[in-house]
């Protein structure tokens, strides 16, 4: 199973059980469970279904994309050896899939209606409780004849168990409804009630006496039962349990209301954590009517209680760090807030952010960084205080807040300082893991939180914006929030929001500038992302790009432009698919270079059938220096599948020339502003003669780019370079533009 697909899973699964631990009504929590697993699964063709089994006849429980008409029609319906498949799997007690409605026996006498809703595929599971008893059914229905992958019946099993939960809460809530109404009934049936019961029910009297013991869990009595009955509260209970069970015996008699409460006891089974119901019993005693009773009910919520427990840690905490989460530390501040305003002073809020933490994430994987990320949390938190929360709201994110409050926001400000300056400090020494070491540094937000009218999430926005500033000096220091900056990162948002519309709206296109030899031949083209927005035209890529990179998007953008690729080879035709020097370049950003590049480049180009020798990644100067031995490695297996690598804009970066010759690059491609210098007599074309120089000791071929007169063409065409590009040959065309440039070039040329 995938990293995206586990982690929706994860997703998937805190959201049911968020909903079971806070006991929504079943029905909308069998409706969320199919609507997560279809989200998960992410197919329109995929439609899920609970059934609930009351006696021998399955009834509808969930079904939000099924129709209703469907849904009315198998309501009711009887399980049987051939009855569907979640009839079927129901009476077997067994999974059963069917690939093909249409042709599967089992579906002979359901088809005709499953067919006429389109449905052609149906695979079923039987949901078992915790104590195996089959409780109903699970099904994933598909509008065309499918057969279920393994991750398909590990999602349904996930599912499948989640459905449990809810129905068996469901049914356990009911009882207790029910426990609570027999509990009104009369002495006369005491006996009754409580000879069935699983639960110990105890009668004692005014004094604490026990008179009665009825259940067979003797297990959870301090003593046997035949012991304990005429003894007193007092001589067997610890003297702190028997005040409170006595101060609860003297509430029910006076108030003659049944009382609900929970309480700890060492008894005969170890230590449990018991649910207690008490009422009033009036003529327990008929010989003694003027002493009165009290039914104690005692149930082992031990196991339902550590199951809260558990629901309660993914619902709070984060799974990773075990600390509090984003829900949580939104209830948090929201109380500090109101703190805050109540008592007029001043509070703060921190975020924690890792500056170069996604880099090894990416490089290294993620049980390297979930490794990092805990041992993070455990640096971070002993030097705060108690009192002060810490938590991990998201990806390499952290939020601190101080407890302490200051009517002086000076204060407050300088307190918030001392913790990021340990915050930082802490960060300082390497981290030390499988007997490597790895450098974290951490750029951190401060917002302080004041006045009437703040809000939790406007106090997370603001200190989001402070830690931007922070990254933006460098990181590894603090910054207060300034609300200039607000705007920036509000602009940043709202063009994030129109490129992943513009994306779903097929807005982004590839552009192709030409690329021509010396004798004036086309060799291949630039490939470059252009975003033409229905109201604001075409946006240059330095708007967007950067945003873009921050936000992941570029992964998307990236594919658009290979598919635009993909899709003019198609229209250029065999002359240029089969011409070995004709390449399209591609460039590729920091974040594409350090994932699983090839991977999806190769995925791409099969989905066209074309070859990867067609394709020339351009990669900037800067990105060859960071984690050297990582880059070498990705180039060197791009290479080995036919890409081409080209270094860009090569001179305006920091590569160290002793380290060029250890990069498996073909080609350098000089920077625009090196050609624009050349006008300036010989001296302007130094830099440019010493690239050619270079790469011609090392092997590598040259393009030069940013040519826009004919006297930068005459120049570079008496030198051993080969190709160029710029205004001068030819703009960025469109896809047909550039199809119908390239014919009327080579008629030309020809």
């Amino acid at each position: 199973m995938n990293q995206q697909l586990l982690s929706s899973l994860l997703d998937a699964q805190q959201n049911v059980i968020e909903k079971i631990a806070l006991s929504a009504p079943l029905e909308e929590c069998l409706n969320s469970i199919c609507e997560q697993i279809e989200s998960v699964i992410d197919s329109a063709n995929a439609k899920s279904s609970i059934l609930i089994l009351d006696g021998n006849q399955l009834l509808h429980g969930a079904a939000p994309h099924l129709p209703q008409a469907y849904c009315d029609a198998i309501d009711g319906v009887t399980i049987g050896p051939s009855v569907g498949s979640c009839g079927t799997a129901v009476y077997r007690k067994e999974q059963v899939i069917v690939n093909d409605i249409e042709h599967d026996p089992l579906w002979a006498d359901y088809k005709d209606i499953a067919l006429q809703h389109g449905l052609k595929a149906c695979w079923s599971t039987p949901i078992i409780s915790s104590k195996h008893e089959v409780l109903g059914s699970f099904a994933i229905y598909y509008t065309q004849v499918k057969k279920p992958s393994a991750i398909h019946l590990e999602l349904i099993e996930k599912f499948s168990h989640l459905s449990s939960l809810a129905i068996e809460k469901e049914k356990a809530h009911q009882r207790e409804q029910a426990l609570t109404s027999e509990l009104k009934f009369t002495n006369e049936k005491l006996q009754a009630l409580t000879s069935v019961m699983p639960d110990m029910a105890i009668v004692i009297d005014e004094k604490g006496m026990y008179v009665d013991v009825y259940g067979s869990e003797s297990q959870l009595l301090i003593i046997s039962p035949e012991t304990l009955i005429g003894k007193y509260i007092n001589d067997v209970i610890p003297d702190q349990n028997a005040q409170s069970m006595m101060t609860i015996i003297d509430k029910t008699l006076d108030s003659e209301e049944i009382q609900i409460f929970e309480y700890d006891l060492d008894v005969q089974g170890g230590a449990c954590t018991f649910e207690g119901r008490t009422a009033v019993i009036n003529n327990y005693q008929p010989d003694q009517p003027n002493k009165r009773h009290v039914l104690w009910i005692a149930r082992d919520i031990t196991a339902r209680k550590i199951a809260e427990e558990q629901v309660q840690q993914l619902a709070f905490f984060d799974p990773i760090t075990a600390l509090p989460n984003r829900r949580f530390l939104t209830e948090r501040l929201q109380t500090t807030i109101e703190r805050v305003i109540q008592n007029r002073e001043v509070g703060a809020l921190l975020i924690l952010d890792l500056d170069n933490f996604k880099r090894i994430n990416d490089s290294l994987g993620h049980n390297v960084g979930d490794q990092l990320l805990k041992m993070v949390a455990a640096r971070l938190t002993p030097v705060l205080k108690d009192a002060d929360t810490i938590g991990r709201i998201a990806g390499d994110d952290f939020i601190i807040m101080l407890e302490a409050l200051d009517k002086d926001r000076n204060i407050t400000a300088s307190n918030a300082t001392i913790v990021a300056e340990k915050l930082i400090t802490s960060m300082s020494q390497p981290f030390k893991l499988d007997n490597e070491e790895y450098k974290i540094r951490c750029s951190i937000g401060i917002s302080l939180i004041e006045g009437n009218e703040i809000t939790a999430d406007e106090a997370l926005k603001r200190v989001e914006t402070a830690m931007y500033r922070s990254k933006k000096l460098g990181g590894n220091s603090y910054s207060f929030y300034e609300p200039a900056l607000q705007e920036i990162i509000d602009q940043r948002l709202q063009i994030e929001r129109e490129i992943i519309s513009s994306i779903k709206k097929d807005e982004f296109s590839a552009y192709f500038q030409p690329q021509l030899d010396r004798k004036g031949n086309i060799i291949g083209a630039e490939a470059l992302i252009r975003w033409n927005h229905p109201e604001k035209g075409l946006i240059s890529p330095f708007h967007f790009i950067p945003v873009a990179e921050q936000s992941g998007l570029i992964h998307q953008l990236q594919h658009i432009v290979l598919r635009d690729a993909c899709l003019l080879f198609r229209s250029l035709g065999n002359r240029y698919i089969n011409d070995n020097q004709f390449t399209l370049a591609i460039n590729i950003s920091a974040c594409q270079f350090r994932t699983e590049l090839n991977q999806s480049l190769l995925g791409t180009l099969e989905e066209y059938g074309l070859s990867p020798q067609k394709i020339k990644l351009e990669i900037t100067e800067s990105m060859l220096m960071i984690d050297r031995d990582h880059t070498i490695d990705q180039i060197k297996q791009l290479k080995k599948e036919g890409f081409w690598v080209s270094i860009d804009d090569f001179g305006t970066g920091y590569s160290s020339l002793s380290y060029l010759h250890s990069f498996p690059v073909d080609e350098l491609k000089i920077d625009r502003s090196f050609i624009d210098n050349m006008h300036d007599g010989e001296g302007g074309t130094a830099i440019v003669d010493t690239i050619i120089d270079l790469a011609e000791n090392l092997g590598f071929t040259v393009m030069a780019e940013g040519v826009e007169t004919q006297k930068q063409m005459d120049v570079l065409n008496q030198r051993n370079i080969r190709g160029m590009q710029g205004f001068f040959l030819s703009h960025p065309l469109p896809a047909d533009n550039f199809t119908k440039w390239v014919n009327s070039h080579t008629t030309k040329v020809q």
